[in-house]
């Protein structure tokens, strides 16, 4: 059985573990490629930071909780704000402070459509 769980990390880190996820759809989120299309073909640097949502069976996730690379982010729908970190990540689409991870999702859902929330 799969999940789905939202994460903050980098490219190089991103790719490190792609190939062991069902699925994971992700948006950079420097200034310089936040608006770029999600499925250019086009490289972008390896510490590019993005947000990922990844589709995968309970022990990758707990993978990726023990990598120091990933931040994971709270359940969708779960009524805890995201880091402060997280938060400074995300304020170039929008994210305010004390958002939640629904309300982050929602906000970089407008440059990537497949990164909104949907039922877990």
């Amino acid at each position: 059985m799969t999940g789905r769980r939202y994460y903050i990390t980098t490219l190089a880190d991103w790719r490190r573990h792609a190939h062991r996820f069902a699925n994971s759809h992700w948006l950079a989120l420097s200034s310089t490629h936040a608006n770029e299309d999600p499925i250019a073909n086009r490289e972008l640097p390896d510490a590019t930071r993005i947000i990922v949502l990844v589709d995968a069976d309970e022990g990758i996730h707990l993978a990726l909780d023990d990598d120091a690379a990933f931040e994971a982010l709270p359940h969708p729908f779960a009524p805890k704000a995201i880091s402060h970190a997280a938060h400074e990540a995300l304020a170039s689409h929008g994210v305010t402070p004390g958002a939640t991870t629904f309300d982050a999702a929602e906000s970089v859902a407008r440059a990537h459509p497949l990164l909104r929330p949907r039922v877990f």
